[in-house]
């Protein structure tokens, strides 16, 4: 979480919302990114998708079954799809995320029994500094 946590600060520095997600595979990180929507001009460029595609390039397969993405921000619903969509075994996250978090604040995606693949989660790693990050970053722009 902590290298997530460093992505998320690099983001923060770009004037991304601070948002840091990797990917680790047999203990080591195949991929990582912060969130890039705005340099990017592409809404699907969250943090946990940007890794999930350096990962699966790194790996050589668009499915990682056995990696664990770390994410700062509990994901979304389009996140959790591409989790899904790759075969992930866990996602662990850092601050949950009451207006759009789709692993267990505002839907449950990752154990929906209608989907084909169910995704171990847990939240709150580093909860409190993940949240103050974003904290920090919305006040400053809300002035």
């Amino acid at each position: 979480m902590r290298a997530a946590l460093a992505e998320a600060r690099v983001g923060l520095g770009a004037g991304e919302v601070p948002v840091g997600a990797v990917v680790v595979v047999d203990d080591v990180i195949v991929g990582q990114a912060h969130n890039a929507p705005i340099a990017l001009v592409d809404p699907t460029a969250h943090a946990e998708v940007l890794a999930l595609r350096e990962a699966a390039l790194k790996v050589g397969n668009y499915r990682l079954p056995g990696a664990v993405l770390y994410a700062t921000l509990e994901p979304c619903a389009m996140c959790c799809g591409a989790v899904i969509q790759a075969r992930l075994a866990r996602v662990v996250y850092g601050a949950p995320d009451p207006r759009a978090g789709a692993v267990e604040s505002r839907y449950r995606l990752l154990d929906d029994g209608r989907l084909n693949h169910r995704v171990e989660a847990l939240g709150g790693v580093l909860g409190a500094e993940c949240g103050a990050l974003l904290k920090e970053f919305f006040e400053t722009k809300r002035g």
